[in-house]
């Protein structure tokens, strides 16, 4: 029962750490003090657990946990972690604690589903299974925040050729103007950037620990970087003020087709992604 209490907990870690990183991706990028404060409060909750595991396990083995590999890196990711809360209270490094906090989340994931942690415990074959399951949560939660940009880059289009054809009606009333639906598509996709990268991480890991061997030229994981970079060039022009409006909203839609031919058939030519 400790083991796996144990294992849930880091777990949990695991995906809080994964929280916020897309809270800290939405605050670097927009500057929002409300995404600050959630990502703040949602890491400094992963550090006093990283804290409590770290100082149980020197008071269990009598000695500072840095002999081994294993010990190392969750030591390694537990500074990354209280550097990139000391860098965010008493500096405000926001550009540095965000990329600080993507390695330590990276290092946290090693740790929490390395092979010599899946074969010393009596939970092992769960741990893989959970991360399997953890990995394809943030997938599908990743294409369904591309999938409302989509929602909303279509119903810029369409606002965009009523307006300019002067063809609105009271029916259309309700319908939000072209600033929110660009900002729903900057959001959407700025999440599922976030989701995304978090997927192809956990993803990674679960191979390592379960494929006796496999590819990264598989081409489902190929088309997943694919869509990790084409949705962040989108963003970053977006930002730099060289893609907006309708230019804007296509890109969105070509995106979106392009996710489409990924989920599906990339899913069917795979070695190890058997999605029909």
């Amino acid at each position: 029962m400790a083991d796996i209490t144990m294992a849930r907990l880091h777990e949990a870690m695991v995906v809080l750490y994964a929280v916020s990183l897309v809270f800290y991706f939405f605050d670097y990028l927009y500057k929002e003090k409300r995404a600050s404060h959630i990502a703040m409060a949602l890491l400094g909750f992963v550090w006093i657990l990283q804290t409590v595991f770290l100082v149980l396990y020197i008071v269990e083995t009598q000695r500072f946990p840095i002999l081994t590999l294993f010990e190392g890196i969750y030591f390694y990711a537990w500074l990354l972690v209280t550097l990139s809360l000391v860098l965010r209270i008493f500096y405000r490094f926001d550009f540095a604690v965000f990329f600080i906090n993507i390695i330590g989340f990276i290092f946290m994931t090693i740790h929490t589903f390395a092979p010599v942690q899946i074969e010393r415990s009596p939970v092992g074959e769960a741990l893989v299974s959970e991360l399997l399951l953890i990995h394809i949560t943030f997938a599908i939660l990743s294409y369904a925040a591309f999938s409302l940009s989509f929602v909303f880059s279509a119903l810029h289009v369409l606002l965009y050729r009523l307006l300019k054809k002067k063809k609105w009606t009271k029916q259309l009333s309700n319908m939000p103007s072209l600033g929110q639906t660009e900002l729903g598509m900057t959001i959407s996709i700025l999440v599922g950037i976030s989701l995304l990268f978090v997927s192809l991480v956990l993803g990674f890991q679960w191979a390592v620990i379960s494929l006796d061997e496999f590819s990264l030229l598989d081409l489902k994981i190929v088309g997943s970087f694919v869509l990790l970079v084409v949705y962040s060039v989108i963003l970053y022009l977006h930002r730099k003020g060289s893609l907006n409006g309708m230019n804007y909203a296509m890109m969105h839609i070509y995106a979106f087709l392009l996710l489409l031919v990924n989920f599906f058939l990339g899913s069917r030519l795979s070695e190890f992604h058997f999605w029909y």
